[in-house]
Formats: structure tokens, sequence, C-alpha cells
């Protein structure tokens, strides 16, 4: 944001429904993508904003382009990081072809992440999750381990994550919990906003590390190498960080914001 905005753009950040100083929805079990579609068109109304780059991370990428779906003159552009756009007209089904403990199984059956996240404290939660996800393997539990017990306490965070990082955003997630953080995105991923036609028609810039563990679901990597992605959004660039891994925007925060400010001078 401090990068982007010195270059002279107006920078904004939403903490989602649910997450950091945000109230969570009086019903998380029934929370959703198109609330956080509607919630970023309310922010934009409210501040008088008719058009945005939108910048997504993860599961972040589904909210980001489904608003370019259905508000495509209010998209400048669309950067994204670790997670490409699907469209169900060419699904991924990496869940058949792995483990029941694959970590996004696991977290889409109601009440089990509840159990497992609820015998550690926030912070732990955390910090279990920034060492899992910045390995270059895939989160994957026995069939008697739950996905918190696959971390050894005695792991050391990543060297670019401190513990002043650890301690601010365990703070967060000790005032929201996890429940929204759970129902969006893990148990929200089938819902119809009534888009029938799911090609992108703005410039985009996808940003994968290769040492992410996302490239190891069952036909992702295929399915971006292929070039494949490109049939569903034309004017895509891709850019593949040798070193990256699943959080490249907190790993490698100088090139991440090289790419932004040149993707967004690009298409001013």
């Amino acid at each position: 944001m401090v990068a982007v905005a010195e270059a002279g753009f107006r920078v904004l950040a939403s903490d989602s429904r649910g997450y950091g100083l945000s109230d969570p929805p009086l019903e998380p079990e029934k929370a959703s993508f198109g609330d956080l579609i509607e919630d970023l068109g309310a922010l934009l109304d409210a501040l008088g904003i008719d058009k945005v780059f939108l910048v997504a991370k993860d599961f972040g990428a589904f909210p980001a382009y489904l608003f370019s779906l259905l508000h495509q003159k209010r998209v400048q552009g669309i950067v994204t990081f670790n997670l490409p756009h699907r469209s169900p007209t060419h699904p991924i089904k990496y869940h058949e072809h792995l483990p029941e403990g694959f970590y996004i199984s696991r977290w889409k059956e109601p009440g089990r992440a509840e159990a497992d996240f609820g015998r550690l404290d926030a912070k732990t939660v955390v910090r279990n999750i920034y060492i899992l996800f910045s390995r270059s393997e895939i989160p994957i539990a026995t069939e008697n381990q739950e996905i918190m017990d696959i971390v050894d306490p005695s792991t050391p965070l990543p060297s670019w994550f401190t513990e002043g990082d650890l301690e601010e955003y365990g703070s967060m997630y000790q005032k929201s919990g996890f429940r929204t953080a759970l129902q969006v995105p893990y148990r929200a991923l089938k819902e119809d906003l009534g888009i029938a036609d799911f090609i992108v028609k703005v410039p985009a810039l996808l940003v994968m590390g290769e040492k992410d563990y996302v490239l190891k679901f069952p036909g992702m990597d295929e399915y971006i190498r292929s070039g494949k992605v490109k049939e569903f959004v034309p004017q895509l660039e891709i850019v593949y960080s040798p070193e990256g891994t699943h959080f490249i925007q907190e790993q490698s925060p100088d090139e991440v914001n090289q790419l932004i400010l040149n993707f967004l001078k690009k298409h001013i």
C-alpha cells in the first residue's frame, strides 16, 4: 500500500466481514462471496469512486474476478497472487485426486477445523498456518491427524515473518475468530451468482511463486503454463517468481511492489 501510494495512487484496503476490525456477520455460516462483492461495490459508492484496479491474494482472486464480471465498467485491471481465474465451465477437480486429509477438504467440513483450531490460541493457529503454507508441499494430514498437528511446535517461523507480525495477526484473529474465514472461502466455493459469461474482459496480471504448493494441486500447473487460463482471461500476463512461496507478497515485498506498479502504470 505504501509503495503504491507513494507512486501517486489512492490505495484502499478493507477488512472483509468477519476479518480484522470488521464485525462478523450475524450468521457466519451463511457468509458468502456475494457478501464480499456487495461490500466492495458499497465501499466504492460510499467513497465516490467510479473505477479501480483490484489487487488480490489467494482466495481474494475469486471476489476480484467475480466483481469484474458483474461490474466490468468499474474495473481498470486486476492483479492476483497465487490463484488464477477459473471458470465453472472448466473446473480443476483437484480434490478428487488428493487424500482425505487435504486441508481444503478438511476445512470444508463444518465443525472439523473449528474443533482443531479451538485447541489452540489464535496466535498459534496463525503461526502454524504460516509455517504450513510457506512450504512447497500441499498440507495433507494423515487419517488420524488434524491439520494443526502437522506442524511441530519447535518449527521456526519463515525468515521473512517476524514475531511482531505474528503478534499483530494473532491479535486480529483473537478478535474476529475463524468462523467467517472458514466459511468464506472453503464452504462457499459452489456459490451461484447468476453469471453467464465467465470471460474476464479487463487487463490482468497473475503472479505465481515457483515454490508455491498451489502449483502442485492436480491440474493447476498445467492450467496456467499451457495457457488454458488465457481462454478465460485473454488479456492476462503471467509472472513466475523463482523463489516465491504462497506468501510471496510478504516474502518478497520489493519484487511484488514493482510488479504491481509496472502493471498499474501500463494500464492507467
